[in-house]
């Protein structure tokens, strides 16, 4: 006879059915044990406990594939829709929104994590002293929930339509050159001018034509491009400028102190290209923690004076 599988507790059938659903949705037990900060074995003792409490199996796993069985097909939708229902329960009970607690996995791009942001940041953990983040720089990120990921900052309009999208913001991108390489003449006030001088590429926002506008007017100028160096790095960017290898459109913020110092010149200064729109995104859920919440609301607060914008967007959290 064989010995009785032990059953859970209320508490530990939480603990299992959150693992499955992390290993689901991460795509590998290796993945989704980064994610809960504990070791594969141990995640793949709890993906068996749990199928040998509920008696059926979860996952078909092969050396090189896992799929979901119809049993675990099943499960995965019943099991998100209990912990949903389970943390919404649990904030009621604690006041979480007013306490918010726990860990926050924010992306953000290279350049604002770097710097800008990591002030607003020191903001909202001493506003928020039971929560702490994890800050990830990525300029781009195709997939939340198999990165884990609560919510991310991008620069450009959000492509995945299935995200909650909240504006906040836009950054302003000026041309810049460094003194030496006008050779002594005059800096350029024309859109046109420009286009007789070395360029520079973000491969992100522009590559072999960049438009401009005319402050005043709105008068749009295209400029064809062939690019001495490109990256899609701003910090590159910024660089290659200093050195003098061609002029380039990038964000204002970041150039504004090497333009007061004379490292670099604001050329064409009533010619802009078009400013660039920042947001926070997140996955659409039922329930949002408060430590989210809590977040974008710092965020929408404090982006728009990092980017030089005047607005603070007018989106609304969903």
């Amino acid at each position: 006879m064989k010995d009785a599988i032990p059953h859970p507790a209320s508490g530990d059938r939480l603990l299992l059915m959150d693992t499955f659903v992390r290993i689901v949705e991460a795509g590998s037990l290796s993945a989704a044990a980064a994610q809960l900060q504990a070791t594969q074995p141990t995640v793949s003792r709890r993906l068996q406990l749990l199928e040998r409490s509920l008696g059926v199996r979860l996952l078909q796993r092969s050396t090189h594939a896992m799929r979901l069985t119809v049993d675990g097909e099943r499960c995965f939708v019943r099991a998100k829709e209990l912990l949903a229902s389970w943390a919404a329960f649990e904030a009621d009970l604690r006041g979480a929104q007013q306490e918010p607690e726990g860990t926050l996995r924010v992306a953000m791009p290279h350049a604002f994590g770097q710097d800008r942001f990591v002030a607003p940041l020191a903001g909202f953990l001493r506003a928020h002293p039971r929560v702490s983040v994890e800050w990830l720089l990525r300029d781009d990120v195709r997939d939340f929930i198999a990165a884990g990921i609560d919510c991310a900052v991008q620069v450009g309009e959000p492509a995945d339509p299935s995200v909650v999208a909240v504006r906040l913001s836009e950054v302003p991108r000026i041309v810049v050159g460094a003194p030496q390489l006008l050779g002594g003449a005059p800096p350029p006030q024309d859109a046109q001018e420009l286009a007789a001088l070395p360029w520079l590429a973000l491969q992100t926002f522009y590559r072999h034509e960049i438009a401009l506008r005319h402050r005043a007017s709105g008068r749009l100028a295209r400029i064809a491009l062939q690019p001495r160096v490109s990256t899609d790095s701003l910090y590159a960017l910024r660089s290659a400028a200093l050195q003098g290898l061609g002029v380039c459109a990038g964000s204002a913020w970041l150039l504004e102190d090497d333009i007061a110092q004379g490292r670099l010149l604001h050329l064409a200064p009533q010619w802009e290209a078009p400013p660039l729109p920042v947001y926070i995104v997140y996955p659409q859920a039922r329930y949002y923690p408060s430590r989210l919440l809590r977040f974008v609301a710092a965020m929408r607060a404090a982006v728009p004076r990092l980017t030089g914008a005047d607005e603070s967007g007018d989106a609304t959290l969903a």
